[in-house]
């Protein structure tokens, strides 16, 4: 071999070993940083809307929220639907008023019981399970600005579909999100009509 040659395969031979430590040395790729906490990516087991039809619409939203809810007795309610419609860290609130002692119950303190989808699931089903119940709304008052939207639902409860009188009457305080093509429940917050406290006629149309 003559020298042009030898030199010719020894520059190539260590470029080559160059090109190994440098790809040896070199830092390996930061992996992708996980989801912010509370964002809907940090969810990802959490139910996607069953039917794309429930979720189009802040109609179809409230449409969707009532039916899921209301059945005869022992009627099983589509539960993974009911989650589906709400952010996965959605809440529910009854507003409890006070209340002075009767013979039959003592006085109760006013109070606030704030729920997550799952924690509604497991106080109610039992209910549904030996009583019937049928939710609709008769009013809504829709607020929207950009993404966000306040609703406020006036609604009437049944024991069953035929009742010709409600058992009760309220207000159901809705705020919904548009995120990712689609609309989310973010909390609701309801308290119910009694002595002394009356649906205004601006919540009745």
């Amino acid at each position: 071999m003559n020298r042009r040659c030898f030199l010719a395969f020894a520059f190539f031979f260590a470029g080559l070993a160059l090109h190994a430590d440098a790809q040896q040395s070199a830092p390996a790729a930061a992996p992708a940083p996980p989801p912010l906490v509370g964002t809907l990516a940090a969810h990802p087991d959490w139910p996607a809307a069953k039917n794309p039809g429930d979720v189009d619409t802040v109609d179809h939203l409230l449409a969707s929220l009532y039916d899921v809810i209301s059945g005869p007795a022992g009627k099983p309610r589509d539960w993974p639907r009911f989650r589906s419609l709400f952010l996965p860290d959605g809440r529910l609130g009854v507003i409890r008023p006070e209340t002075p002692a009767t013979k039959d119950a003592p006085a109760r303190q006013g109070d606030a019981v704030f729920l997550t989808p799952d924690m509604y699931v497991a106080r109610d089903d039992p209910y549904f399970k030996t009583h019937g119940f049928f939710e609709r709304s008769i009013a809504n008052r829709v607020e929207e600005f950009g993404n966000l939207v306040q609703v406020w639902s006036t609604y009437e409860s049944r024991h069953a579909a035929e009742d010709a009188q409600p058992f009760t009457r309220g207000i159901n305080a809705i705020q919904i999100v548009h995120a990712q093509g689609r609309f989310w429940i973010a909390g609701i917050l309801w308290d119910d009509e009694r002595s002394g406290v009356t649906l205004p006629d601006k919540y009745l149309k």
